[in-house]
């Protein structure tokens, strides 16, 4: 049946609509003389409005229509596909060609009804279909999964049509949103029961089985409400994905997805649109260091968005770098992009590659980022970040470069490591290349630690899972994250700002993570439990971690910019002795005297002593220990890249 169906759906719904029009003609004719119609008399008119709507209704595509998937816009072609053939019968029938003068109440009623009995031909079909539907694939009303949807907005919308349409698994019970406006109101039929406040008691009123959130604004504050209410009542829960597609219209049940950690870490989405950027890029080369890291690559998708002339990717590890090339060439053909392998110590390479193509710009997001890794390894970290970065602040400056912009951290506040430390004298070292070199506008851009990125403590905790053991460093430690997308656009936001020339620029992190939350949430969020499935176990601070990182050093004052979320860092000049013995301490790193060059990188840097570990230590004592590995207390600003330029 179905396949004759599917063979003959044209030639079935002309034969339809011609019966929809006879049917609404004789009904109003009947209507008109009380119940008494002269068939002979009137099977002239029939024939021609006959021939008129099906002549009307192919022009305007009605007789192809899905049925199962009409909407507004079909229901617009018929009402004027109906108008017009009405039109013309009335003009017709004025003229008596039609041989019996019908009165005007019939063309107008006849008018109505055939719009109304062809609209109840399609919601009849596409009822019948979707109960058959649900028979066919083996699910019961009593067996659908009652879902409510938090969000009675366009997301909420598409989603629950979507629901309706092609989900036999799912019943829909209503919705839930904040808008006061929307409460008691109905979307698709279904009741805007209220708040998100009053989820837990809908949850038990109605014996709901999911929950599904479909607002792509929604905050952490929000997704935490949502998330304690359903796993109190034991109820799954599911998200939409972003804005994009909602503005796209492509909203679907294949794209839910779980709830996950960086949804409720504290993080609020922003929008950052960059005009000012796509400005400043006209005409301009860019170059990005460690285009193959999280940052990295994330700096190079959002420039390219904001199209310069040309793009060069630098790295060293060639798969990463391969792949974000492969990605950008991918969304914008249109640009002119270079993936370039080279180590930033390299200052032939450097200064020619600069000279050669034109270079307008500098992102330098190249560098090692791993606390215990680096703390095993002084010389190379010296050398990469240290050296690599004087290399590029010097050849800059000497091309007259447009801008130079260092990506750096809050590991470089009062530093306790050698990768802070490192990353300390980086910014020292802009600084006095900012007043050596005027005509570049040199700034350094400080944040924490970025979620998902490579070596990060989220990857490493998902990791975990799957061996049943989560590892913190310690029950108390904290650390500032953002999101990649969002470190990326305030950073290029920051690099356009007028006020940033030869300065510190700090982005706001919002309140600090506890780990402990941290990867306790994870687990609860995999639909584990802590004890039964998981464990934690606490493994004590690691060389050269801190537990807690700081944004400003107490000798260092903030200033706030035209845009909220970035502040100017004032902090001390540096003395000329220490900008004297970056050579020495190059020196001994490339001798690999590792001792004396974290001596000397202490000195330089006023690298804090370790009495905050030591008393977290004893604190960690008391606590006891349940369970660990790494925390990754790393920046998480990138991967453990290869030497350079990574």
């Amino acid at each position: 049946m179905q396949e004759f169906i599917s063979r003959n759906r044209e030639a079935l719904a002309v034969v339809l609509y011609g019966a929809s029009s006879v049917a609404s003609l004789l009904l109003a004719l009947t209507v008109d003389n009380h119940g008494v119609v002269a068939l002979g008399a009137v099977w002239q008119p029939v024939l021609v409005l006959l021939a008129l709507r099906l002549v009307t209704h192919r022009l305007y595509r009605l007789t192809t229509s899905r049925w199962r998937f009409v909407g507004i816009a079909d229901v617009l072609r018929l009402v004027y596909s109906t108008s017009v053939a009405t039109v013309v019968f009335a003009a017709l029938n004025a003229t008596g060609v039609l041989g019996v003068e019908l009165a005007w109440t019939v063309v107008g009623l006849e008018w109505v009804l055939s719009i109304f009995m062809t609209s109840g031909l399609w919601i009849t079909y596409r009822s019948l279909f979707e109960h058959f539907r649900r028979g066919a694939e083996g699910v019961g009303i009593g067996l659908a999964r009652r879902t409510i949807i938090i969000g009675a907005g366009e997301a909420g919308n598409l989603l629950a049509r979507e629901i309706i349409r092609t989900e036999p698994g799912m019943t829909l019970v209503g919705f839930l949103d904040d808008d006061p406006h929307k409460a008691g109101t109905y979307v698709q039929g279904l009741r805007v029961f209220g708040r998100i406040d009053d989820l837990t008691r809908i949850l038990k009123e109605y014996a709901l089985q999911r929950v599904i959130i479909a607002i792509p604004s929604l905050g952490t504050e929000g997704f935490r409400r949502i998330v304690q209410a359903c796993e109190s009542s034991d109820v799954e829960y599911r998200v939409l994905p972003g804005i994009k597609e909602v503005l796209g219209g492509n909203v679907s049940v294949r794209q839910l997805r779980r709830v996950t950690i960086e949804d409720i870490l504290g993080r609020e989405p922003v929008s950052v649109e960059l005009p000012e950027l796509s400005r400043e890029l006209e005409g301009a080369t860019v170059v990005v260091t460690g285009a193959g890291g999280s940052i990295g690559s994330e700096l190079a998708r959002q420039l390219a968005a904001n199209q310069p002339t040309r793009l060069i990717l630098l790295d060293k590890a060639e798969s990463d770098l391969f792949f974000t090339e492969l990605e950008i060439r991918r969304r914008h053909p249109e640009l002119s992009v270079r993936a370039v392998i080279g180590d930033v110590c390299d200052r032939r390479r450097m200064g020619t590659m600069i000279r050669e193509e034109g270079v307008t710009h500098l992102y330098h997001a190249a560098a090692y980022k791993h606390v215990p890794l680096m703390e095993e390894n002084v010389s190379e970290a010296i050398r990469n970040n240290v050296d690599g970065t004087r290399v590029l602040l010097e050849e800059a400056g000497r091309a007259g470069l447009r801008s130079f912009v260092l990506i750096s951290t809050d590991k470089a506040v009062r530093p306790a490591n050698v990768m802070g430390a490192t990353k300390r004298l980086c910014e020292v070292l802009l600084l006095a290349a900012a007043k050596r070199h005027r005509a570049t506008r040199y700034t350094a851009v400080r944040f924490g630690n970025v979620l998902g990125s490579n070596g990060s403590v989220v990857q490493v905790f998902r990791r975990q899972l799957e061996t049943g053991v989560l590892t913190v460093t310690h029950p108390d430690i904290t650390r500032y994250f953002m999101t990649v997308g969002e470190a990326v656009q305030l950073v290029l936001l920051a690099s356009t700002l007028p006020e940033v020339r030869g300065r510190i620029v700090m982005l706001e992190m919002g309140e600090p993570v506890r780990i402990m939350e941290l990867a306790q949430n994870m687990i609860r969020l995999s639909g584990l439990v802590e004890g039964r499935d998981v464990r934690i176990r606490i493994s004590g601070l690691r060389p050269g971690e801190k537990l807690h990182e700081e944004l400003v050093a107490p000798f260092e004052t903030t200033e706030t910019t035209q845009n909220g979320k970035i502040q100017l860092v004032s902090t001390e000049a540096a003395s000329a002795s220490i900008l004297a013995r970056c050579d020495e301490l190059i020196d001994l790193a490339a001798a690999g005297r590792d001792d004396e060059a974290r001596e000397l990188l202490r000195v330089m840097t006023d690298w804090e002593g370790d009495d905050g570990d030591a008393e977290a230590d004893s604190d960690l004592d008391r606590a006891g220990a349940a369970i660990g590995v790494q925390a990754a207390a790393s920046n998480g600003v990138a991967r453990a890249q290869a030497p350079a330029g990574s």
